[in-house]
């Protein structure tokens, strides 16, 4: 059982891709970050476990359909294991804005099926990275530590300054995991 410290959940659009205002609908605009996917081995490789919690209303909205978003998942899982990783757990929400789901973020749903899909007590300690506000809005209440990326809508949310006080932020996800496993090590040595 992965421990909650040595987790890391990410946001999908923005963190470890290309994201777009007009929605990722095919495997076409579906445009992964390559030092986005090194720093997800990266992290396995140091001990991590990786989760992804992702908002996908474009289902809902009838822009693409949940096959399609399986096969944007199937070749994430195929990029990241090609770079020696791996992705624990895809937690996405298929839901609009107005179905009154539980799992869109800012709501913990998705999180919470992080937790029991990797059969956690707690995420406490964990960290949440995403690039707007209410990726790290969810996170809050499960306890997860929050970092804001300034790839995607990152710098746009970083601009607005709202809700960032306890939020670390760095340029891109290979940023993050650089400074992270930095100071892990900088522990270990302590």
């Amino acid at each position: 059982m992965p421990q909650p410290s040595k987790l890391v959940i990410l946001d999908r659009d923005g963190v470890i891709n290309q994201d777009s205002d007009d929605y990722v609908k095919s495997l076409d605009e579906f445009l992964p970050y390559p030092a986005a996917i090194s720093a997800i081995a990266r992290l396995n490789r140091a001990g991590w476990t990786v989760a992804i919690a992702t908002n996908q209303s474009g289902i809902a909205r009838g822009y693409y359909s949940e096959s399609m978003l399986e096969s944007m998942h199937h070749r994430l899982r195929e990029l990241v294991r090609q770079a020696g990783g791996e992705i624990a757990h895809i937690a996405y929400c298929p839901h609009g804005p107005d179905d009154g789901c539980d799992c869109r973020k800012p709501l913990t749903g998705l999180l919470e099926q992080i937790r029991q899909a990797l059969d956690l007590e707690t995420l406490a300690g964990s960290w949440m990275v995403g690039d707007s506000l209410r990726d790290l809005q969810a996170g809050e209440p499960m306890g997860c530590r929050p970092v804001l990326v300034r790839t995607g809508k990152g710098r746009r949310t970083e601009a607005k300054g709202e809700g960032l006080a306890r939020a670390m932020v760095f340029d891109d996800l290979a940023a993050f995991v650089a400074w992270l496993l930095e100071a892990e090590g900088r522990d270990a040595a302590d």
